[in-house]
């Protein structure tokens, strides 16, 4: 061992006539472990809440959409998807009807925006149907009967009936006759709907009649509750069949955008501006980036502030050594007079006051990381710590500990720790022998 190491670690463990200083030893490196500490579960939640949301986006949304300039719809799309997904870099495409639209049950009623799929495309880009908590989604299959024209068309909506009809009432028979509709959780609740219940969904747009424009609307059977987990998409989305929204819509075959997948999601830009370039003119794209850009940015501003705020408690540590290191200058006066005296040269004593700094900073930071992952693990394995839902869209705060982090608060907090022995190892490095042992 290195003698100023050597010495710096003896000043650390030996008894000292002035307890005071050791309180304030011990007070410098709790300062040094809770900022640590401190800032790795801060960074854990801020991780933990991007990852959270953008799993949750990502796997709710497609990563890139597809849509026209004009509000007219996609009316040949079926040879441009299959253009398309045969792209670089595309792993799944799939067809998609937006439209906001009233769904209602008895006297209550929810605004809510109706997606219209096909179940088998739409599970290879987005994990919606896969979070179905209640019912299924196999209503949603479109299975054409015999004599009854192709299913996806418009239109050509089949439902499938119970095996043995004739043991059904006539009431029975015509909610199982309707077609089926899949709602968020909290949509659900707030109508009341369950499962085999009979809600009616109202299009806007209307239609054109002899007594002006009238509002369109089509009763659907409740086949699936689905709870993502993300409250803006249980409150407010519901699922049916493309063939099902068309004929609501009254669009046609016509579809308002087609949705991608892709291999690399940060690559989401490049492969938006090729596709968009291989649909041709009037087409445009919005991927995932852009349409959450405003949320991600907030969440890099508040990890950047949540560093410094906290980092002032390492500051506030660091104060606290140098108040430390300041003292044991003055108690060990004649201590380094004696070394200085025996050959210590000015350099070693200056390097043995910042090796016990850096020591009490090392000391602390290892503390603060060991209970700071601690606390993060905990607190993400057993989701400690629960959160309104309707405001912050999960229902418990998330933990995503990173390695990276750890070193980049090590790194910060030994600095901090160093820089506040600059000072007190300067002014033991000036002290005269001659004049501290003249009057021993």
């Amino acid at each position: 061992m290195r003698f100023e190491l050597f010495v710096a670690t003896r000043y650390l463990r030996a008894k000292r006539r002035q307890a005071f200083i050791g309180v304030i030893t011990a007070i410098s490196i709790a300062g040094v472990a809770a900022g640590v500490a401190s800032l790795i579960v801060a960074l854990a939640i801020n991780n933990g809440f991007r990852q959270d949301l953008q799993d949750r986006l990502l796997g709710s949304t497609a990563h890139i959409s597809l849509m026209r300039v004009q509000s007219d719809g996609i009316k040949d799309w079926r040879p441009l998807l299959e253009r398309l997904s045969k792209r670089p870099h595309v792993m799944a495409a799939a067809p998609a009807i937006y439209e906001r639209v009233l769904v209602s049950r008895g006297p209550r009623a929810s605004g809510a925006v109706l997606k219209g799929m096909i179940p088998a495309e739409e599970r290879k880009v987005s994990d919606l149907l896969k979070s179905i908590t209640i019912g299924s989604a196999q209503d949603l299959e479109e299975t054409p009967s015999p004599g009854s024209g192709p299913g996806p068309g418009p239109g050509g909506s089949e439902t499938r009936l119970p095996a043995s009809p004739d043991l059904l009432s006539d009431v029975q028979r015509r909610v199982a006759a309707m077609p089926p509709i899949i709602l968020g959780k909290d949509m659900a609740d707030d109508l009341g709907a369950t499962v085999g219940s009979v809600v009616l969904v109202t299009s806007p747009q209307g239609e054109l009649t002899p007594f002006g424009m009238v509002p369109k609307y089509i009763r659907f059977r409740v086949a699936g509750i689905f709870n993502s987990g993300f409250y803006d998409y249980d409150t407010s989305w519901a699922f049916t069949r493309l063939s099902d929204a068309e004929r609501l819509f009254g669009l046609g075959d016509v579809v308002s955008t087609i949705e991608f997948k892709i291999d690399d999601i940060y690559k989401a830009r490049e492969v938006a501006r090729e596709l968009e370039s291989a649909a041709g003119r009037g087409f445009m794209t919005a991927n995932w980036m852009e349409q959450n850009r405003a949320l991600f940015h907030a969440l890099r501003l508040e990890r950047l502030v949540t560093f410094i705020t906290i980092g002032l408690i390492v500051f506030v540590a660091a104060l606290n050594i140098l108040i430390s290191l300041t003292m044991m200058v003055m108690e060990k006066t004649k201590d380094i007079a004696v070394l200085m005296s025996m050959g210590t040269r000015r350099s070693q004593v200056r390097r043995l006051f910042m090796a016990q700094g850096v020591l009490i900073g090392v000391i602390g930071t290892v503390i603060g990381l060991v209970l700071g992952y601690l606390l993060s693990w905990g607190g993400g394995h057993y989701h400690l710590i629960s959160l309104s839902p309707e405001v912050y869209s999960i229902d418990y705060v998330p933990f995503a500990p990173r390695a990276v982090d750890g070193l980049l608060v090590a790194l910060v907090a030994i600095g901090v720790s160093f820089t506040a022995t600059l000072y007190p190892s300067w002014s033991a490095a000036r002290i005269l022998p001659a004049e501290a042992l003249r009057y021993e």
